[in-house]
Parts: C-alpha cells; sequence; structure tokens
C-alpha cells in the first residue's frame, strides 16, 4: 500500500480548517480559558490529597480537623473542574458544528459555481458523499480534537512543572522515557492516514454505486440486473470492509501500546519514588501525587494517541471536501457583461469548433445562422454532435474557437443569466423538483396567477391527468415526479415552457414518452408556440421535423446537408438515407 506521510499530506489540510476558526477566535478563547480552568483545577486536587495522606502516616498523628478540611478544597474544586470542563464542551460544540456549517454551505456554494465539465466527470454519488458523509465525519474528529486536545496539552504542561518542583529526578526520569510512546503513536498515524483515505474514497464510490442503482432501480429490475446489480454492491462492500477493517486494526493499536509504555513509566516512578520515601527525601504524600502525577502526565498521551486515528479519518475528509472548495470555478461573467432584453432570437454560430477532451475532436468549423422566427432542426446519427451544440448555444460550454451570438451580441459577452432566460428547454430527461404541480409549472414564472398555470397546462395538454390527481394542480410530488408516469413529467415540462414564452425554443426529443396521439396534439401546440420563435429542434423520429425551416444534417461534428424536407431528400443524400431507414423492417 502506498504510504502517505501524514505532516505532508495533512499540512495544507490544517490551514484551511485554521482558516475557518478565525470567524471562532472569542470561542476559542474561551474555550482555551475553562480547559486551563479544568485542568489546573484537576492538577491542583492530588496536591491537596497529598497533604491530606500525610496526616495520616503514623500512629497517633491523624489530624482529623485537617483532613476534613483538606477533602472541603477536594470538594470545591472538584465542582469548580466539572463546571469549567462542561463550558468549555459547549464552546467546543458551538465551535465544531458552526464550522461544519460554514463548510457545507461554502461547498454548496461552490458547486452552483462549478462548471459543467466538473460534474460531467464526477459522479452524483462521490459529490453527495463528500459533502455529507464525509463533512459529518470531519465534524466527529475535530469535536474529539477540541475536547481533548486542549486538556491533554495543558495536562502534560501543568503535571511536569508540578513534578518538577516535588521532585526534579522524578520528573526527569518520566520526561526521558515519554518519547518512546510518542514515537509509537507517531508511526502508528502515519500508516492509519493512507488507510482512511481508502476507506473513504472507498466509501463514496459505494455511495455512488447506490445511487445509481437505486435512481434506475426500473431498468434495473426490467433489464434482470438485480443480481449482477448486488454482486457489483458486494464486491464494493467487502473492499469497504478490508480497508475499514485495516485502518481500524492499525488505529487499535496505538491506545493499549502507549498504554504499555505508560504503565512501564508508572512503575519506575513508584520504584525511584520509594526509594526516595526510604531516604526520607519525600513524604509519602509526596510519592502519592509522583504517582498520580506521572499517571496524570501519560494519559493525555494516551487520549491523544487515540485522537490521532480519529483526527486522521476527519483530515483524510477534509481533504476531500476541500477538493471541491478549490475546483476551478466557471469563468465568471465579464464586468462589463451586458444583460439580454427585448431579444428578437436571432443566433449566428460563425467557425464554431468544439471539443470535450483536446486529443478528441467534436465540432470543427460550424457555421449557421438562424433568423427570428426560424425552426432549426439538427438530426444525426448518436455522437454527432447534436446536444453538444446545444450545450454551446445555452453556454453551459465555451467555444474553443469561434463565437456564437445572439442578436448581434456574442454571449461571452453578455451575462449567462440573461441568456439562459431567454431560451426556453424541454429535454429528453425530464426534471422536477419536490413540490406542487404548480410549482413545477410555476418554476420559471414564480409570480405566476394559478389561471396562467392552468393555461399554461392546457395548452401543453397536461391538464386533463392534473385535475385527476389527489389535490389538483397543489398536489405534492417528489423529487423526480414520484408515480407520475415518464408521459405525465413531460408534459409537466412542457406547460413549464408553455407558461414562460421565451423568445428562443431549445427540443430535445421533447415528446419521446407521450403517446402518439397526444404527441400529435402536443405537435401542434408546438407549432403554436415556435410560431415567432427562433427553435432549435433536436430529433431522432424525422417525421417530426418535417416543417422546419432548415434542417442540419451532422456527421462527427460536421455539416453534411443543410436544406429543407422535400430538398434533402431529392439530394438521396446521407439525411435521404436516414429517413428511409425509419421504414425498413
Amino acid at each position: 500500500m502506498k504510504n502517505v506521510k501524514f505532516d505532508a499530506s495533512t499540512g495544507k489540510t490544517v490551514k484551511k480548517v485554521l482558516k475557518y476558526l478565525k470567524s471562532y477566535r472569542l470561542l476559542l478563547a474561551l474555550s482555551l480559558f475553562f480547559a486551563l480552568l479544568s485542568t489546573v483545577t484537576t492538577l491542583y486536587i492530588p496536591v491537596i490529597i497529598g497533604d491530606a495522606i500525610d496526616f495520616i502516616t503514623g500512629p497517633g498523628s491523624v489530624e482529623l480537623s485537617m483532613i476534613l478540611e483538606k477533602l472541603f478544597y477536594v470538594a470545591v474544586f472538584t465542582v469548580i473542574s466539572a463546571l469549567a470542563n462542561w463550558l468549555m464542551n459547549l464552546a467546543n460544540n458551538k465551535i465544531t458544528f458552526d464550522t461544519v456549517r460554514d463548510i457545507r454551505r461554502d461547498a454548496i456554494a461552490k458547486l452552483e459555481r462549478l462548471p459543467m465539465s466538473y460534474f460531467d466527470k464526477t459522479s452524483t454519488g462521490d459529490v453527495v458523499n463528500r459533502v455529507i458523509a464525509d463533512v459529518d465525519t470531519f465534524a466527529d474528529g475535530l469535536l474529539i480534537g477540541f475536547t481533548q486536545l486542549f486538556t491533554g496539552v495543558i495536562t502534560i504542561i501543568g503535571t511536569l512543572f508540578l513534578l518538577f518542583k516535588i521532585n526534579a529526578g522524578i520528573a526527569l526520569l518520566v520526561v526521558v522515557l515519554t518519547p518512546a510512546s510518542l514515537f509509537i503513536a507517531a508511526f502508528i498515524a502515519k500508516k492509519t492516514h493512507s488507510m482512511f483515505l481508502i476507506q473513504s474514497s472507498t466509501r463514496a464510490e459505494q455511495t455512488s454505486y447506490i445511487d445509481e442503482m437505486i435512481g434506475n432501480q426500473k431498468l434495473v429490475q426490467a433489464y434482470c440486473f438485480g443480481d449482477k446489480s448486488e454482486e457489483g454492491f458486494n464486491e464494493i462492500n467487502e473492499r469497504l470492509k478490508k480497508c475499514s477493517l485495516k485502518a481500524t486494526f492499525f488505529s487499535s493499536l496505538v491506545n493499549p501500546s502507549t498504554r504499555f509504555v505508560n504503565n512501564i513509566i508508572y512503575a519506575c516512578v513508584a520504584l525511584a519514588g520509594s526509594g526516595a520515601v526510604i531516604a526520607q527525601k519525600m513524604t509519602i504524600g509526596g510519592l502519592s501525587v509522583c504517582l498520580n502525577y506521572s499517571n496524570q502526565y501519560a494519559k493525555p498521551f494516551n487520549e491523544i494517541s487515540g485522537v490521532v486515528t480519529e483526527v486522521a479519518g476527519a483530515l483524510a475528509c477534509a481533504s476531500r471536501i476541500f477538493e471541491i472548495l478549490e475546483q476551478p470555478e466557471e469563468e465568471p461573467d465579464a464586468l462589463d457583461a451586458a444583460e439580454l432584453s427585448d431579444v428578437k432570437g436571432c443566433v449566428e454560430l460563425d467557425g464554431v469548433s468544439f471539443s470535450y477532451v483536446p486529443e478528441r475532436k467534436l465540432i470543427e468549423n460550424f457555421n449557421l445562422s438562424a433568423k427570428q422566427g426560424m425552426r432549426v432542426a439538427i438530426v444525426g446519427p448518436t455522437g454527432c454532435g447534436k446536444t453538444t451544440l446545444i450545450n454551446l448555444l445555452m453556454r453551459f460550454y465555451d467555444a474553443d474557437k469561434g463565437s456564437i451570438s445572439v442578436d448581434g451580441f456574442d454571449i461571452r459577452n453578455v451575462t449567462r443569466r440573461s441568456l439562459r432566460k431567454n431560451y426556453g428547454m424541454v429535454l429528453q430527461d425530464t426534471w422536477l423538483s419536490s413540490g406542487t404541480v404548480r410549482e413545477n409549472i410555476s418554476m420559471g414564472r414564480p409570480d405566476a396567477s394559478l389561471e396562467e398555470v392552468v393555461r399554461a397546462a392546457e395548452a401543453a395538454y397536461a391538464d386533463g391527468f392534473i385535475r385527476r390527481l389527489p389535490k389538483g394542480y397543489d398536489t405534492y410530488i417528489e423529487e423526480g415526479g414520484g408515480s407520475l408516469s415518464q408521459g405525465q413529467k413531460q408534459l409537466l415540462c412542457i406547460a413549464r415552457i408553455m407558461l414562460c414564452l421565451p423568445p428562443m425554443l431549445i427540443l430535445d426529443e421533447a415528446t419521446s414518452s407521450i403517446d402518439t396521439r397526444t404527441e400529435l396534439k402536443i405537435q401542434n401546440a408546438f407549432a403554436k408556440l415556435m410560431e415567432g420563435r427562433t427553435s432549435f429542434v433536436v430529433a431522432h423520429r424525422l417525421s417530426t421535423i418535417q416543417n422546419a425551416d432548415l434542417i442540419i444534417v451532422m456527421r462527427d461534428g460536421h455539416i453534411l446537408e443543410t436544406g429543407k424536407h422535400q430538398e434533402l431528400l431529392a439530394k438521396d443524400g446521407f439525411y435521404a438515407e436516414l429517413y428511409n431507414s425509419q421504414f425498413v423492417r
């Protein structure tokens, strides 16, 4: 297994976490103060108990009044320590969960600003896992770190100070033997960090796989893919089990290993202290204090070594979260970017070239002139660049070469919001959010009245099935449309466009899931909708685009033919071949 150095791989991550913690400097200061108060009072209790022991070390020398006085002080300091510890934990909880809230907020905001290319190459499950599961793991590690790290460090410093004050020789013995415990903890931490990284990435892979299988459960069942799906899950689950067990096993070695070393230190202190008592260089109460402090001095190392495991996992998850936050954002709109308004719909593509991967060409030297109100159909085999052309028109991607303009404005010099606001899209893949039917239709115009929503639904031939729903337009549907059929979902998306009536339309197999009778009605509705509006229609069924003003025939990113339906058939070229292939049996 490739070894990842703990310090090298986490240094930058720690700095980024500290940047988030800057906002909570006051709470950090309070946490440190309460940690100091809790630790000091806790450390002073053994001194009081040691004094009490010295009052009962010999026959007839028991001073009950002094013992009771010392016990009273023990009770007072115990209460103070407990209260300070409670307040410290409150501050730490506030710091931790506010920091996690800030990171999640920034992660979601970042995702909104990332280019489409990021989502094309990153699975949804992996993104969800980073924002939810990884952030939760990071929160757990951060909380444990705050709770135990502050008190641990202060305890180590305080016990050393008091040990040197009581007996410098015993203090030196403890200091000399302690590095063995630290070496073991550091050695195991280096090994476990790389294992936790693998565990986190494997968990993300599993989340992605589950998301894919559950999201496409109808297809899984339709193709009887259940057994294969289960095999795939079991394979990932087995790998996750193995890497999790390995990470947990090695991280579990930290605490018993350091405890073993610390017990040896405790025994050495007992032997040395007993010799000092016999030589009358130390009282029995003093020996009790030294033994208590040697144990308290070792205890933070045990706790911190245990925390190292949690922190290693937390920082591994944090590094995955910060990978999102460090992704290059979509190029922002130019400062002088214009707002498109009163759009006519004249679209020009001049020498446009584009490819998703530089070494694999897709669209080259593409030219198109679409006048206002023109119906442009784009046809061609799968992978020829039809959907890519739509992505370029909407500026989900920028062209590598050439330019695209709307009403004479280069779309790179206008705001994306104003550009996309003037396009209406109905795609083969429907998208519905959780909410009422009315809210889904009025997504583009939230201020639309119920009457306007109903008219749009009627124009899309969706009103009939909507009124048959339990609460009509106020029926709540789950994300993705819930129990609605694919055709009903598509009708709602069409109604959404009917309500907005944008000056330009993009229809990508917009009626692919609708029955033939309803499709004819929708085609008539679209015909009315497209009057005076520039429309780009991506079609596989060529019978639906016979009335287009211009048909563009594409193959391998190039325009092979252009013209109207009858003109292209008369040429007896590639379009005629595609058209006639629909009737071949």
